[in-house]
């Protein structure tokens, strides 16, 4: 599916918005067609109450704006021992094994059912991330054989990062993911 398309954003976007997008398109057909085609014309809305119970679905267990806000106010004023005691701690509460990285780029190795993954997470707060990071992480992540890389950051990654993350498939953790996966942390500075 196109990634601008009418049924991707919607995808994307709050549940309800499709299922008031439905439900209008049903009234209005409904009340607008000739009595033959009310039947047809209402039920032309329910394509977008499909769409509405997908992205239901798939916004399940998924923080809200207000709760990424505060994450990213709360992990913005922290300082790396608070931020790497609670990454720590929320991945252990996910089954993970973890051991604090040795390696430049690493500061944790993951691991769970027979796979390793490898964080680079201390360059949390940087403004923008470039490739260098990046570099170092999957370098790390060849010579461990690791299976999975996550890269930690609140800020932007650079253009030239995109295609790299892609070419390597490095996971990209921001505000989203952080609120998602420190759910229920307290997250003191």
């Amino acid at each position: 599916m196109a990634e601008k398309s009418l049924f991707a954003i919607l995808l994307r976007s709050p549940w309800w918005i499709s299922l008031a997008i439905g439900a209008v398109i049903g009234l209005v057909a409904a009340a607008a067609l000739p009595p033959d085609f009310r039947v047809a014309g209402a039920v032309s809305g329910f394509p977008f109450f499909v769409i509405s119970v997908m992205a239901a679905h798939r916004q399940r267990g998924q923080p809200s704006a207000a709760q990424v806000a505060r994450t990213l106010e709360a992990v913005s004023a922290m300082a790396w021992p608070a931020f790497a005691s609670a990454l720590e701690t929320a991945f252990q509460r996910d089954g993970y094994q973890v051991q604090r990285g040795a390696k430049p780029g690493v500061d944790f190795v993951l691991e769970r059912q027979g796979r390793t993954t490898l964080v680079s997470a201390r360059r949390w707060k940087a403004a923008r991330i470039g490739l260098e990071p990046l570099r170092e992480l999957q370098t790390a992540r060849e010579a461990a054989e690791a299976q999975e890389a996550i890269c930690i950051a609140l800020g932007e990654f650079t253009d030239n990062t995109r295609p790299f993350v892609r070419e390597h498939g490095i996971t990209l953790w921001q505000a989203a993911e952080l609120a998602k996966a420190l759910r229920g942390i307290p997250l003191n500075a």
